[in-house]
């Protein structure tokens, strides 16, 4: 029996799963993070060793290599990136030569997403990247420039939007919100101006302040104004990633599938209708929907397809 391996490496975890040849899940297993460019290549390769560990013992599957493998692992942009990889996959033995393969995180989302098939995937989560690839090969990702440059809509835009909205509504600057009194309460300020130290002098991590995106959302829920505009402004950025990701490889006035994967996307309709109605309003031939599978399962996916395509 053919087994195929697929790994879903991020920032804060890493997830193996072990498909058959029928595409049967038989196993899963979860490590640590093995985004290499933030941990290191030593870390990131016990922590992808440790989750195939995992799915090993999960499936009841002796030790041995598989017949291929797939690897998306976050931070993976250029081709001394996939080299990095390839040796980490290398060394753990994963598959014969040829029957490995290495991309990021945003190509296996999407085969997971779509389950092979062409199309864009959106990832709103802590970030947000765009990317999609057509049934010509042909690939384009827009976004994903990390939180100094880009990811507007994304977990760390949004909390930061949190925060400027509480000040400009202590001050006067902005318009009433909810979101003033729940800033204050999620980073326990007695009076607004301690937001200085807490922000600057404590250093706030990215986590830390993405975290604050769930204000957003639940204000929102609220029908807070103030957090529909700022939801509303960060999916229309969204948005326009996805039309220049479908300008790109000729979806620009073609029916397109849109899969739309991370935390931020879970957040229901608070969240999803004004993507919805952004994106339609560019793209009205593109039709938005919920993945399919997993990530982690879409690399196993490409896995089997490396054995196929010989």
């Amino acid at each position: 029996m053919n087994t195929y391996l697929g790994i879903d490496g991020g920032g804060t975890k890493t997830k193996a799963v072990i498909l058959d040849e029928n595409g049967r899940l038989l196993g899963a297993g979860n490590g640590g993070p093995s985004n290499f460019g933030t941990i290191g290549v030593e870390k990131a390769r016990r922590h992808i060793a440790t989750a195939i560990a995992n799915a090993v013992s999960a499936a009841n599957l002796p030790a041995q290599p598989f017949a291929a493998a797939f690897l998306g692992i976050a931070g993976t942009v250029s081709q001394a990136d996939r080299d990095t990889v390839m040796g980490m996959a290398q060394q753990l033995n994963l598959a014969p030569a040829g029957r490995i393969g290495v991309d990021h995180d945003g190509r296996i989302a999407l085969a997971g997403g779509l389950s092979g098939k062409p199309g864009i995937v959106q990832i709103i989560g802590t970030g947000t990247s765009c990317f999609g690839l057509n049934a010509a090969g042909e690939r384009w990702m827009a976004g994903g420039w990390g939180h100094r440059l880009a990811d507007q809509g994304g977990g760390y835009w949004l909390g930061i939007q949190a925060m400027k909205a509480a000040t400009e509504a202590f001050d006067g600057r902005g318009r009433p919100t909810v979101l003033q009194a729940m800033v204050m309460d999620a980073l326990r300020l007695r009076q607004m101006g301690e937001i200085m130290h807490r922000l600057y002098g404590e250093a706030m991590s990215v986590a830390e302040i993405a975290a604050l995106s769930r204000l957003v959302i639940a204000a929102a829920e609220r029908d807070d104004p103030v957090a529909n505009a700022i939801i509303a402004e960060g999916m229309d950025e969204v948005a326009r990633c996805v039309e220049t990701v479908a300008s790109k490889l000729g979806w620009q006035n073609e029916a397109v599938d849109l899969v739309c994967v991370g935390g931020i996307s879970k957040a229901g309709e608070v969240v999803m209708r004004p993507l919805r109605e952004a994106v339609n309003g560019r793209l009205p031939h593109c039709a938005i929907h919920n993945p399919q599978h997993s990530a982690a399962v879409g690399a196993a996916i490409l896995a089997q397809r490396i054995l196929e395509q010989g």
